[in-house]
């Protein structure tokens, strides 16, 4: 995974974080939903990038 790509699925995260606690301590349920999709959205992308990682070794393991 790019160190580019590891920075903006964390900021993702953290947006979503921040959002998801301003809508609870606001009441905003709408608010906190949309922060635990972004949330979730960043943690798949996480796990995309890991598969095309672990993908890229193995290539690279059968090609030495």
């Amino acid at each position: 995974m790019g160190i580019g790509d590891k920075i903006s699925n964390k900021a993702e995260d953290l947006k979503g974080r921040g959002k998801e606690s301003a809508g609870a301590a606001t009441g905003d349920e709408e608010l906190k939903n949309e922060g635990k999709a972004d949330q979730a959205s960043a943690s798949i992308k996480d796990g995309v990038e890991k598969v095309k990682d672990a993908a890229k070794d193995i290539k690279d393991g059968l090609t030495k």
